[in-house]
């Protein structure tokens, strides 16, 4: 079943099902991702990877993006990394079989997760709904956090933190990863969870998680050799700490 959402029909009010764009340009991968969303109930509009339709479909804030990078002549990293730049949406990225060392460049990019090709109906609709379930409970933009002598304040849609009122621009991981633990805070988080609030399913090795904690405190901290906000804790894990 192919299922087509009109452009004049993508608004709507909060009860209409989940927007989610579909980055194909193979029409048989395409009819394939279409008719699984439309099969969950899901409202769907899909585009190819090259004109001016993609910028326009971005336009009408998707609320998830699925984008095949393993497509031949596609530079995945590159239009990932656009798409992170026209949309806050989490982006689900489809990599081919073979191509498995691109996760970690997509994932900087902007992508929130991957799958690789073939994969299951089952395994592609699970992801949709983790990732919608992650909308539903970061989709207020503005974050407030006081403590330690600062004010910082979190923009999730721009990926702008404030900090005593001075913007500082954060990356997609960055974001991300400072929304988890805000929606904890005074709480430690194991490596272990964070890893997977973040990045979902094979997620990268504790390493890369404490790399992308040294950067944030460079962005947050007074001084990010003796942090205020985001600890290290004795046993391992990481807290945000408000007062």
């Amino acid at each position: 079943m192919h299922r087509q959402v009109p452009f004049s029909k993508m608004r709507g009010s909060p009860a209409v099902q989940a927007l989610v764009l579909v980055v194909e340009d193979e029409p048989q991968m395409r009819r394939l991702l279409v008719s699984a969303l439309a099969s969950f109930g899901y409202r769907s509009l899909h585009v190819g990877t090259k004109g001016g339709l993609l910028t326009r479909a971005v336009a009408h804030e998707p609320d998830l993006v699925v984008v095949d990078v393993g497509q031949a002549e596609v530079d995945g990293v590159g239009l990932t990394a656009r798409l992170r730049d026209w949309t806050s949406a989490p982006i689900l990225a489809l990599l081919a079989h073979g191509r498995e060392k691109e996760r970690v460049e997509l994932l900087d990019a902007g992508a929130n997760d991957y799958l690789v090709k073939p994969f299951a109906t089952e395994d592609l609709l699970g992801r949709v709904r983790v990732w919608l379930r992650q909308v539903g409970r970061v989709r207020k933009p503005h974050i407030p956090l006081q403590g330690g002598g600062r004010h910082l304040e979190i923009d999730g849609e721009r990926r702008v933190l404030l900090v005593d009122g001075r913007e500082v621009h954060l990356t997609p991981l960055e974001c991300k990863l400072l929304l988890v633990l805000a929606r904890h805070p005074g709480r430690a988080m194991t490596d272990r969870q964070i890893l997977e609030a973040v990045w979902g399913d094979d997620a990268p090795q504790p390493q890369y998680l404490r790399a992308q904690v040294r950067q944030l405190r460079q962005k947050i901290e007074g001084n990010p050799d003796r942090p205020q906000h985001l600890l290290t804790e004795s046993g391992g894990g990481y807290r945000l700490k408000l007062g």
